[in-house]
C-alpha cells in the first residue's frame, strides 16, 4: 500500500443484513422489489446491485436523497403511517422490510406480493428492551408473530427468533415467505 491509498472502513449503517442478503436471491431475477421504511438504502443498494428494480420509500428526504443518483433505485417518499398507502394496486416480485414496524401495515405488505414474490422481513422483538432500543412494546413483534401473518397462498421459507450478537446485541424475529410454493433450494442453508 502506498502513502495515497486510504482504507475506508464500511458504514455499519450502509451493511446490508445477513439475512436479507442469504433470501435476496430467492427474488425472481430482475424482478421490482419494494425496500419499505428503508432509511438510507442499504437493502436498496444491494438489490439494485443484484440487478433487481427498487422502490426505496421512506418519510426521512435526507436520507432518500443518497439514494436518488444510483442506477437501478426509484426513491419515494411518503409517510407511512400518517397519509395514505401509496401502493394500492401495486404488485412486486419482492418486499424487504428491515427494523421498522407498524403493524397496520403488515396484511398490506402480503397483497403487495405477486405469484413468486419473497418478503424478506427482519426486527425486534420482546426482549429487546432488556439489551437497547427499540424498547417501546409498540416497536416489538410479540413471539411468534411473523408467523401470524401466513396462510395458505405463503409458504415459510425459514423464520427464525431470539438473541442475535451481531451486528449488535439484539433480540429479532425474522421471516422469509414465498407466494406459492417452496423453492427448489434454499440459499446459504
Amino acid at each position: 500500500m502506498t502513502g495515497s491509498e486510504k482504507i475506508v472502513p464500511m458504514n455499519p449503517q450502509l451493511e446490508p443484513s445477513l439475512w436479507v442478503r442469504r433470501f435476496a436471491p430467492l427474488i425472481p431475477a430482475g424482478g421490482q422489489v419494494l425496500d419499505l421504511a428503508c432509511g438510507f438504502g442499504r437493502h436498496a443498494r444491494l438489490l439494485a446491485q443484484l440487478g433487481y428494480q427498487v422502490e426505496a420509500v421512506d418519510r426521512d428526504a435526507e436520507a432518500l436523497a443518497t439514494l436518488a443518483d444510483i442506477p437501478g433505485i426509484n426513491v419515494f417518499q411518503a409517510d407511512l403511517e400518517g397519509g395514505a398507502w401509496p401502493y394500492y394496486g401495486r404488485a412486486f416480485d419482492g418486499v424487504v422490510v428491515t427494523n421498522y414496524l407498524f403493524r397496520p401495515l403488515m396484511p398490506m405488505l402480503l397483497n403487495l406480493l405477486e405469484e413468486g414474490g419473497v418478503l424478506i422481513y427482519e426486527t425486534f422483538m420482546i426482549g429487546n428492551e432488556l439489551l437497547g432500543k427499540p424498547a417501546n412494546p409498540a416497536f416489538l413483534l410479540r413471539p411468534g408473530e411473523l408467523l401470524s401473518l401466513t396462510h395458505k397462498r405463503f409458504t415459510v421459507v425459514a423464520f427464525e427468533q431470539g438473541r442475535v450478537d451481531t451486528p449488535r446485541p439484539a433480540v429479532i424475529q425474522r421471516i422469509c415467505l414465498k407466494r406459492g410454493s417452496v423453492p427448489q433450494a434454499l440459499p446459504g442453508g
